[in-house]
């Protein structure tokens, strides 16, 4: 009789471990199964040269595009790296103290310096573009965002700032500034009258240089973005820097409204002349009706050297406002 039960007590603890065995086995994979709310480690976006897969929220980003740089400093991103003369002081919670590492300017890169900083994640482009095979070779997971010579200005802002809200998980913030690019472009056009013709000009060095309509950076891309009606129809030379032009043709002109890029502005140049002043106090721009009307939009004075979709917002603002007085 005892043998008997000792056998059956057996048999059920061996019956036990097996249950046991069996439904280790099944819980097993679902304590390995990937957890479905994790969010995505890495994101494949499409920039200047076509889809890239890149890391979410990366920890070691050097930004050299001073175009993201704005949009960058108010997502709260940091960075290992970034060009700190370009960005005279502009953006102090990205240039940092010594533990941001100086990349130089576009000029003469410090590339090693690039190297030394580990980036996961580089931002090149715009005036660093000649450099994107070297950033490659630094770091495979270097995009390009910057706005590309030929295309609509604003769509390429937007385009870019798409692109930078998917890498950073800020799909939200970065609608919101394109919400408001458009919302600014629409209220410049509706404000503006096409019958007063308008110019844009670029101050520097003490001289004014005109702004080919549809050209280069800042005024120029006013007019296809406003439709504006050019007072001076003239193709641009060096589309970047503006192209000469006397006081007496912008007089000839007789422009209704002047559109003022003032490139000395923020970078501290050694006996520096402002716009307003060089162009308000030439005698030959007096009976212009743009300075007479006081119809002058000045750009911000750290236009120049930002450049991004903040930027451009805040000039079609300036031109809304401007058309509706």
């Amino acid at each position: 009789m005892r043998s008997r039960t000792f056998r059956s007590v057996t048999a059920a603890a061996a019956l036990a471990v097996t249950a046991l065995a069996f439904a280790g086995c099944a819980t097993a994979p679902s304590a390995e199964a990937p957890d479905a709310s994790a969010a995505p480690t890495t994101v494949t976006v499409e920039d200047n040269h076509g889809e890239i897969e890149v890391p979410v929220d990366p920890e070691r980003v050097v930004a050299l595009d001073n175009t993201t740089f704005q949009t960058l400093s108010d997502w709260g991103v940091t960075l290992v790296a970034a060009p700190k003369p370009l960005m005279h002081g502009l953006w102090p919670d990205l240039s940092g103290g010594d533990e941001v590492l100086d990349a130089g300017l576009h000029r003469e890169p410090d590339v090693e310096a690039i190297v030394a900083a580990e980036p996961d994640l580089i931002i090149g482009g715009y005036r660093f573009r000649e450099l994107y095979d070297q950033l490659k070779e630094i770091q495979p997971a270097t995009i390009e965002t910057s706005p590309r010579d030929g295309e609509d200005q604003s769509s390429e802002l937007k385009r870019q700032t798409t692109i930078l809200g998917e890498v950073f998980d800020k799909q939200a913030e970065a609608a919101q500034l394109n919400a408001d690019l458009d919302t600014a472009i629409a209220d410049a056009k509706d404000a503006y009258d096409p019958s007063q013709t308008v110019m844009g000009l670029i101050t520097s060095g003490g001289k004014i240089a005109y702004a080919a309509p549809g050209e280069g950076r800042g005024v120029g891309t006013l007019f296809p973005t406003l439709g504006l009606t050019p007072a001076l129809e003239r193709s641009a030379e060096d589309s970047s820097h503006g192209d000469d032009i006397s006081v007496e043709a912008i007089a000839a002109a007789n422009p209704e409204w002047l559109f003022v890029l003032d490139r000395d502005a923020p970078l501290g140049v050694e006996n520096y002349v402002g716009a307003a002043e060089l162009i308000e106090n030439a005698e030959a721009l007096k009976n212009v009706p743009a300075v007479q009307k006081g119809q002058i939009v000045y750009l911000d004075g750290s236009f120049y050297l930002d450049e991004g979709i903040q930027a451009y917002t805040k000039l079609y603002r300036q031109a809304a406002e401007a058309f509706a007085s």
